[in-house]
């Protein structure tokens, strides 16, 4: 049974940092592409990242770029969100999944999710 969970969410003040984590069991870790969404209430699931599944290529939503970085550590089968420069706009919970395919903007492509966790960025 595959799972993923996150964890490091939490509440922070604007302009701060936050590291988000993704470990996975239950899949052949390194061969999936891994993305980073997030659900604000009354909106629609938004891109944030991807990464190819030996790391080499990185994608960010255009909300993100520059502020975020995505990483990951297939021998911890484990992928990160760092976040710098947060802003209350980022508060949302935030998901990861897995793609067997190419890493991809479009949340419909890809195969199992996470159970999200919160961010809050106070003002």
């Amino acid at each position: 049974q595959v799972q993923l969970v996150e964890s490091g969410g939490g509440l922070v003040q604007a302009g701060g940092s936050l590291r988000l984590s993704c470990s996975g069991t239950g899949l052949t870790f390194s061969s999936y592409s891994m993305g980073w969404f997030r659900q604000a209430p009354g909106k629609e699931r938004e891109f944030a990242a991807a990464i190819s599944w030996r790391g080499r290529s990185t994608y960010y939503g255009d909300s993100v770029k520059g502020r975020f970085t995505i990483s990951r550590d297939n021998a911890k089968n484990t992928v990160y969100l760092q976040m710098n420069s947060l802003k209350p706009e980022d508060t949302a919970v935030y998901y990861c999944a897995a793609d067997r395919s190419s890493p991809r903007s479009n949340s419909k492509e890809y195969d199992y999710w996470g159970q999200g966790t919160q961010v809050t960025v106070s003002s």
